[in-house]
C-alpha cells in the first residue's frame, strides 16, 4: 500500500462549500475577490470560477440555509487556498481588501510562498497567496525544503499594486 503515489499532474479541481446565505458568499468570492459566476441553480446553489473554468468554487445551501458557521474547534474545513499566478497579483487583492475594509485575520511568508488569510462571510477560512519560483524556496545544508512562518512584508508587497 505505502508504493502509490498519486500522478505529479494531480491537482484540486474545486471545493464546494456550504454556506448560510448564497448572496453573501457571492457578494464575498464574485464582488470582492472577483470570481465569476458560471452557473446559477435557482436560489441554492452557484458555481464560479478564475478565467471561465467550469467551476473552482461551488456554493450551495442546500443544508445549510440560515445556520450558524461550523464550530471553530471541530473537524472540518480549516482554509481554501487561492494561488494567485503572480506576487503583483496578491498585491493587487490585498489592496482591495484594504480599501473594502474587510477584515484580515492573518499574513505570513513561508518561505515558498506569501499569503493573506481573512474568513468569508461563513467564517470558512480562506487563504489568498503566491508561490515563489520553486528555485527559491528555502532549503537546508541536505537540500531539505524548509518552510517557516514569518511576518509578511506587507509594505513591500502592496508597492506593487500600483
Amino acid at each position: 500500500m505505502n508504493d502509490y503515489k498519486i500522478p505529479a499532474q494531480s491537482r484540486i479541481g474545486h471545493v464546494h462549500l456550504k454556506v448560510s446565505d448564497l448572496q453573501k458568499s457571492l457578494d464575498f468570492y464574485c464582488g470582492l475577490l472577483g470570481f465569476e459566476k458560471m452557473v446559477m441553480y435557482g436560489d441554492q446553489a452557484a458555481f464560479i470560477s478564475a478565467g471561465g473554468y467550469h467551476h473552482h468554487i461551488g456554493l450551495n445551501t442546500w443544508h445549510s440555509k440560515g445556520a450558524s458557521p461550523a464550530p471553530e474547534y471541530a473537524p472540518g474545513l480549516y482554509h481554501t487556498a487561492i494561488l494567485y499566478p503572480e506576487r503583483k497579483d496578491l498585491a493587487v487583492i490585498l489592496k482591495r481588501l484594504i480599501e473594502a475594509r474587510y477584515q484580515i485575520t492573518g499574513a505570513s511568508d513561508h518561505g515558498v510562498s506569501e499569503a493573506i488569510y481573512l474568513n468569508d462571510p461563513d467564517q470558512n477560512g480562506v487563504e489568498l497567496y503566491w508561490d515563489r519560483p520553486k528555485e527559491l524556496w528555502p532549503v537546508d545544508q541536505d537540500g531539505n525544503l524548509t518552510m517557516f512562518t514569518r511576518r509578511l512584508d506587507i509594505e513591500g508587497l502592496l508597492q506593487l499594486a500600483n
